[in-house]
């Protein structure tokens, strides 16, 4: 786990060091261009007077010089007063943190943590569907395995008989699974998996499938930024708004993942508690948690797994668990995979299990949201101004760089444009 952290933290660096190189490596390009406008502009300046062609180089190195000012001076101005000078409306991240915070929340609970949303892409997932797909895969049920070796061992030195256990095993799960209310026990798991430090693979796991989602879905939420944007607003005003958030939001994640002392992880801390609690204590989410555990048990597909489960792993108990290749494994592997592959097929299942999942994280969602949305913009708050602006522009300089470049020759045509009109109308 040492050698995990260690490693993310190698590879985090190297990937700012390689965009600092990248930044200053378009920085020189973009300069350089401007330099070379005004070297072409000074030589063609002075043979103007003898050569009458000479005023079109003149007037385009002229206009190129222009446009690259002007546009060093609006990018610029994002992450600092140009040239030091406090010029108004300037230096606008380090000034506007604390709003662009508020709006990153506030964007993140309105577009993100919507159930609209939240269930779309629930439904568009089809969970149950990939649970069973990624079963059905032999290294994965494999891995399942090994976690169970130790547990069937010991069950097979106590269990002999085939069909009272059969029996036994369909009446106890029934009869036990009736009883137990299912939500209360996830509370008690969530408080035992903390207690003993689980969580955090959890935390890292949801982070990383997070920036996986969001870098999946990053034209859908660009095209959803432009429904909401106002129409008189450019469309290049949009992709730098919408970059400049959806890189906020990335170097947020990456920064809460690769930190296990992160505050926004020891907020998640407080909040998995105040979820246990609500989850032995909130009638709503012990009924839902009832339903679904009743339609479950009366649903054929499960009385018959059971039992061929019970099958499987009844023919193997005589094995040596603790081989990797033992018989007790292989049936196991061979049970999960079963289930999979019935999961796999059976619609009715999958739509009530993808519907019950649907179900609780929306509700988690939109009575969370607005704690999610003040936790983000308290977390950007606390940023230093600087540093802030800093990792903005190791995101996004290197492309605004484009605009410095693409302004010189922009504005170079433009001018041969003009003087060509003027030398040929006037």
């Amino acid at each position: 786990m040492k050698d995990t952290a260690v490693t993310s933290m190698e590879v985090e660096i190297e990937t700012e060091e390689t965009q600092r190189a990248e930044l200053r490596r378009m920085k020189v390009v973009a300069t350089s261009m401007l330099l070379l406008a005004a070297i072409v502009f000074i030589v063609f300046r002075a043979i103007e007077e003898d050569n009458s062609w000479a005023g079109y180089i003149r007037a385009t190195a002229e206009a190129a010089m222009v446009g690259a000012f002007a546009d060093w001076f609006a990018v610029t101005a994002l992450f600092k007063h140009p040239l030091g000078i406090p010029i108004p409306h300037t230096a606008i991240i380090p000034k506007r943190k604390d709003e662009i915070g508020e709006g990153l929340g506030d964007f993140v609970q309105s577009n993100f943590l919507t159930g609209e949303v939240i269930s779309e892409k629930l439904e568009q997932a089809a969970i149950a569907k990939r649970i069973a797909d990624w079963l059905a895969d032999p290294d994965h049920a494999r891995s399942i395995v090994s976690e169970v070796a130790v547990v069937t061992g010991a069950i097979s030195e106590v269990l002999r008989d085939d069909e009272d256990v059969r029996d036994l095993v369909d009446s106890l799960v029934r009869d036990r699974l009736a009883k137990v209310p299912v939500a209360p026990i996830v509370g008690r798991v969530i408080d035992a998996g903390m207690d003993g430090g689980h969580h955090h693979e959890v935390y890292n796991v949801v982070l990383s499938g997070a920036a996986s989602f969001l870098e999946d879905n990053r034209e859908t939420f660009r095209r959803r930024l432009t429904q909401e944007s106002p129409w008189w607003v450019p469309e290049p005003v949009d992709d730098r708004v919408f970059e400049r958030i959806f890189s906020a939001v990335m170097t947020f994640l990456r920064e809460v993942d690769h930190n296990p002392h992160h505050h926004f992880k020891k907020d998640l801390d407080d909040r998995a508690r105040v979820l246990a609690v609500r989850m032995r204590d909130d009638e709503r989410l012990i009924e839902q948690g009832e339903q679904l555990k009743t339609e479950l048990l009366d649903h054929p597909e499960f009385q018959a797994w059971t039992k061929d489960l019970w099958s499987s792993l009844q023919a193997g108990f005589s094995d040596a668990t603790q081989e990797p290749d033992s018989e007790v494994r292989a049936r196991i592997e061979q049970a999960i995979i079963a289930v999979a592959e019935r999961l796999r097929t059976d619609e009715d299942l999958q739509a009530k299990i993808d519907e019950w999942i649907r179900s609780v994280v929306v509700y988690l969602a939109e009575h969370g949201r607005t704690e999610i949305a003040g936790l983000i913009s308290n977390t950007v708050q606390n940023w230093d101004a600087n540093e802030t602006s800093e990792r903005i522009e190791l995101q996004v300089g290197r492309d605004l760089q484009f605009i410095r470049i693409n302004g010189t020759l922009v504005g170079g045509l433009v001018g041969l444009l003009i003087y060509t009109s003027s030398e040929l109308f006037f």
